[in-house]
């Protein structure tokens, strides 16, 4: 399922500069996506030497990471159950032999846990978002992108980012984060509430989430739930990058997750997340292609890479990236 950076129309009401400055750019990062060997930097990209994936150790977490993940688990008391189920979710306990053993299912004692959901209309492109980790408007809108379930192409913007940083000033005016483009509308924005607006009423059932409609108050509470992280994910990491974006499954909520997005964020590498909350349908896809579900999964199509634990593919990004 690699991707390619794919870009929105340039609305034709943009002044004459800027529609010339952004098409430039597009120009520019079409030709690396075309070509593997070809980056911004002339830099070819390849596994570390040796590179082996590791096993995959459901419910484990690396001595040298647990204060790591500890504290990005503190938003989940903040956020609650924001971004941990998707939209539509229910769930029923049902004997365990009820589900085929090639069907994703959480099982205990002899029975498993049947799950389904209510999604709205799937975009047809990936919805593209340029952000940074530790921005809690930004937050507002990974949560949404859980609750519905959508794939989106994630350009990160840390401090200091040289790529996607000044992009966002050329396409949108000014900058400021979150910026989304829907690429199978047209349609593009800042403004987190706004985003979320339109994104539920484009993919989603109109209805925004009370955890997410709470005005100032969610907009703390996303702010506290980074408590544990604060500054994470946020300052640029000279990197080298990539001609395709990584691919990463995960979800919100997981802290799992949220260490490694930190700093796919911080090397600045554009990532393709497909989201998948509990209820996610996107479960028995991970199921079918290695035996089991376990997040985050990456898939690197710059190398050939694909592996699960977050410690050591967070060693991984680094090695392979970090200038």
């Amino acid at each position: 399922m690699a991707g390619t950076l794919n870009f929105a129309p340039t609305p034709l009401f943009w002044p004459v500069s800027t529609r010339r400055a952004t098409l430039n750019n597009r120009v520019f990062f079409l030709k690396a996506s075309a070509n593997a060997s070809e980056t911004p930097n002339s830099t070819s990209i390849s596994a570390p030497p040796n590179f082996k994936a590791p096993k995959p150790k459901p419910f484990s977490v690396r001595p040298d990471k647990i204060f790591d993940i500890l504290g990005a688990s503190l938003a989940l008391l903040f956020r609650l159950s924001t971004s941990v189920i998707v939209s539509g979710y229910s769930v029923t306990v049902v004997p365990g032999n009820e589900i085929p053993s090639d069907q994703y299912a959480l099982g205990f004692a002899g029975y498993k846990l049947k799950e389904s959901s209510k999604l709205g209309p799937r975009p047809e492109k990936p919805i593209e978002i340029y952000e940074f980790e530790s921005c809690p408007f930004c937050r507002k809108v990974r949560e949404i992108v859980a609750v519905l379930d959508l794939d989106v192409l994630y350009y990160p913007c840390p401090r200091n980012g040289p790529n996607f940083r000044p992009k966002v000033s050329q396409m949108g005016g000014k900058q400021q984060f979150p910026y989304m483009v829907d690429p199978n509308t047209g349609v593009s924005m800042y403004e987190s509430d706004d985003i979320i607006k339109y994104l539920v009423d484009k993919y989603g059932d109109g209805n925004v989430p009370l955890l997410l409609s709470l005005g100032l108050l969610t907009t703390l509470t996303e702010g506290f739930a980074m408590i544990g992280r604060m500054g994470k994910g946020s300052i640029y990491t000279p990197s080298k990058l990539p001609p395709k974006p990584l691919e990463i499954w995960a979800y919100e909520a997981s802290p799992f997750c949220k260490v490694v997005r930190e700093v796919l964020v911080e090397l600045e590498l554009p990532h393709i997340l497909h989201s998948c909350a509990r209820g996610s349908p996107k479960r028995q896809i991970i199921y079918q292609k290695v035996g089991h579900f376990q997040v985050p999964y990456l898939e690197d199509p710059n190398t050939g890479v694909q592996m699960f634990e977050s410690a050591d593919i967070i060693d991984y990004l680094r090695a392979t990236y970090a200038l």
